[in-house]
């Protein structure tokens, strides 16, 4: 009988977290299944960003969803609200450019997916040490929604497929994670983090995503490849 393929979803942002999360699924044998989302994030340059991780990483199929989370608004990422700048990384407040539901809207379209592909795993780089402090990073939002997964689907309800919502990053400083990347071969150049960048694509390297990304760079002793602004 002929093996089949072990299938994995795996949310790509475009930014450092998700392309380290596509290098870790790859390297575990999982034949990639990428899914992006075109959300009216001001920042969408990122979605470059993701089409080249995918692209280096030779992904299955990458797939680009549409919605317009502009409508809801609540967030400086997708309304006029402006992006918090050199805010201290030791700030514990749940910051303005939270997407209100984001993880969760954007795992029930890559839970679909799976479903569809008979993927049993979707793998997202939510992180619970170095990150802004949103909530639907936590482990226990995770675990959660996990269970929501298998409730939630034919394939859980009938018991042929078992869903689990792989975070591999989750309890790593940001640090480890690009002491990671770079051992299994990411290149960060592709990569775009910043939640304000200028038009021509370039980092502000003062939001938080810059600030921990910078961090994160400095502490694991590499230069960090891409462009800020000056």
């Amino acid at each position: 009988m002929e093996k089949r393929e072990k299938r994995a979803v795996v949310l790509l942002s475009g930014g450092l977290d998700s392309a380290t999360v596509l290098a870790i699924a790859r390297h575990q044998g999982y034949q990639l299944y990428a899914i992006s989302f075109e959300y009216g994030q001001r920042h969408d340059i990122e979605l470059q960003a993701a089409h080249r991780v995918a692209h280096s990483m030779q992904v299955k199929e990458h797939a680009v969803i549409a919605i317009d989370l502009r409508r809801i608004g609540g967030s400086a990422l997708t309304a006029d609200i402006e992006v918090p700048k050199d805010r201290p990384l030791t700030e514990t407040s749940i910051p303005i450019t939270y997407v209100p539901a984001r993880n969760t809207i954007f795992l029930s379209f890559a839970l679909g997916w799976a479903e569809v592909l008979g993927a049993a795993d979707i793998f997202i780089g939510v992180n619970a040490l170095d990150y802004s402090g949103y909530p639907d990073c936590r482990p226990e939002y995770i675990a959660a929604y996990e269970k929501m997964a298998n409730l939630a689907t034919s394939l859980g309800v009938e018991d042929r497929v078992q869903f689990r919502i792989q975070t591999p990053l989750i309890y790593l400083t940001k640090a480890e994670i690009i002491k990671k990347g770079i051992e299994l071969g990411v290149d960060y150049s592709l990569t775009h983090s910043c939640y304000d960048p200028t038009p021509d694509g370039l980092a502000c390297g003062h939001c938080d995503s810059c600030q921990l990304r910078l961090k994160g760079f400095a502490e694991a002793g590499f230069p960090d490849p891409v462009a800020y602004k000056k």
